[in-house]
């Protein structure tokens, strides 16, 4: 038995695994004494990049995704892939995605998107100094470019049209780094 904070795991069984996903149920003892069953489910760690222009806009995804059904305009995001840094991921993924390269890489941090099932650390960047060259995104992704000012993109997130968690904190963060407020 080991103690994982106030809870204590007896068993832990690996129902499903595939390259992106991992899903565990554990056996534990909850915070009360009890016994009780808790999963978790562990993916791919990722990135997420906000590529920011020189008169302050920002370079967003928009692509249909298939576990929330619907179109979602996000940041440039994707998988850290074995023996791959973020910080590689994040140049492949801004060049693959959006069809960029920045010379200005600001590390922001690391977002979990989730906190009490999903296990998914995503680290986060704001990318600028940008030039174009050829996107290459892979076979599922059909990606438009949306570019729009900071401000916009604030706007967007306050009236909960841009979702995307890690896509929510970098712009708002850039916000904050830009000496802006929010706007109501």
């Amino acid at each position: 038995m080991s103690q994982h904070g106030p809870w204590f795991i007896k068993e832990s069984n690996d129902v499903y695994i595939d390259p992106f996903v991992n899903v565990r149920v554990d056996q534990v003892i909850r915070p009360d004494g009890k016994d009780g069953q808790h999963v978790v489910v562990c993916m791919k760690p990722g990135v997420c990049v906000l590529a920011m222009d020189d008169e302050n806009n920002v370079h967003l995804t928009r692509e249909f995704h298939y576990g929330v059904g619907r179109y979602s305009l996000e940041a440039v995001s994707g998988g850290i892939d074995p023996g791959e840094g973020a910080d590689t991921t994040a140049k492949r993924e801004l060049a693959e995605e959006l069809g960029l390269i920045a010379e200005n890489w600001e590390a922001i941090g690391s977002v979990d998107p989730f906190t009490t099932i999903v296990v998914s650390p995503t680290k986060t960047y704001i990318a600028r100094g940008l030039t174009k060259t050829v996107s290459n995104p892979e076979g599922t992704e059909l990606i438009e470019t949306v570019v729009m000012p900071l401000s916009e993109a604030v706007e967007r997130v306050n009236a909960g049209e841009i979702t995307h968690a890690p896509t929510c904190v970098l712009i708002l963060q850039a916000m904050m780094k830009n000496g802006s407020t929010p706007t109501g």
